[in-house]
């Protein structure tokens, strides 16, 4: 797929100033030989309602800003009709690109077909696909997140046989990614007594927390895809007396620092939503414009424990 932006737009736009602003600030690329066709104008489909989405939008809606594109964007609400909806939304918008955190990756392939059929070229956010089929993606490799947190539950066993619980998200997407991870990297003295999705929705997470302390009265350790969630089931835990449950989870927010340092969590993976937006619109847009870019990127991600959890990074920036 060709990278050039379409030339639909006349008028044009000068870029000021070049490197990436730290804390939620774009990256302001120079290329003032050039002649642009106007500011960008980027879609941005998101995927759900979790702390992580909500962050993730709020870091592309101000890289966007920063870096002088236009946004349109919409929620596909962790259903992937509705994403399919709002990807043919923003064709008829006539976007420049679409900036996608898909709920399915099941449906990507469709989605892609779609917008490249109507020459708007795909940027992924979290997952990856084969790179031919799309601009560019910032890549969370979930399955390595899961398996941090798999090693903490192998360190912390020590060779006792235990059981595992696992709470996952919505089926199909990102959450098949870490939950695969995790449970793969598990020895064998760990078993998995118990698999529920929980949909990134804490309510139910907690519904399947209660469930779940119920039949496995032995449970040990649940593994939880994020951290909305795992505080849900942490309540329904300790309400059905199982409060020696050692939770590991995802994503290495503020309140997920705090949890860790009272006891809460005894794990979590960070992995800076704020970062993933702010990489997705600084490379879409290099990108479009033939201009240097990683054609895809990695968001770092880190082991957090209450041992360091002082030195944890950012997940979502005050400025964002």
């Amino acid at each position: 797929m060709p990278t050039p932006v379409r030339r639909r737009r006349a008028v044009s736009v000068l870029l000021l100033g070049t490197g990436l602003l730290l804390s939620g600030c774009g990256l302001h690329s120079a290329d003032s030989g050039s002649t642009d066709d106007g500011p960008l104008t980027l879609g941005f489909v998101n995927g759900g309602n979790s702390r992580f989405h909500t962050c993730l939008q709020r870091s592309v809606e101000m890289a966007a800003k920063n870096n002088f594109a236009r946004l349109v964007t919409a929620n596909s609400g962790q259903d992937a009709a509705t994403e399919l909806s709002n990807i043919e939304d923003m064709i008829e918008r006539e976007v420049d690109a679409i900036i996608l955190q898909t709920v399915d990756t099941d449906a990507l392939k469709r989605d892609i077909e779609k917008a490249e059929a109507a020459d708007i070229p795909v940027f992924l956010t979290s997952v990856s696909t084969d790179p031919d089929d799309i601009l560019g993606a910032v890549v969370v490799d979930l399955e390595a997140v899961g398996r941090l947190d798999a090693r903490w539950v192998a360190d912390d066993a020590a060779g006792r046989d235990v059981q595992v619980g696992v709470i996952a998200g919505a089926p199909g997407a990102a959450s098949d990614l870490l939950t695969d991870g995790f449970t793969e990297a598990l020895p064998s003295n760990a078993e998995v007594v118990a698999e529920e999705p929980g949909m990134f929705d804490a309510d139910k997470a907690g519904k399947v927390a209660a469930t779940m302390a119920r039949a496995h009265p032995g449970l040990d350790y649940a593994f939880v895809a994020n951290e909305q969630m795992a505080f849900a089931a942490r309540e329904a835990f300790d309400a059905a007396g199982a409060d020696r449950v050692r939770i590991v989870t995802v994503n290495g927010t503020d309140e997920a620092l705090a949890a860790l340092k009272d006891g809460r969590f005894s794990a979590t993976v960070s992995n800076s939503a704020g970062n993933t937006g702010e990489l997705a619109v600084r490379n879409t847009i290099a990108l479009l414009r033939g201009r240097k870019a990683e054609k895809i990127d990695h968001t770092p991600i880190r082991l957090v424990t209450k041992g360091n959890a002082d030195t944890a990074p950012l997940y979502c920036p005050a400025d964002y």
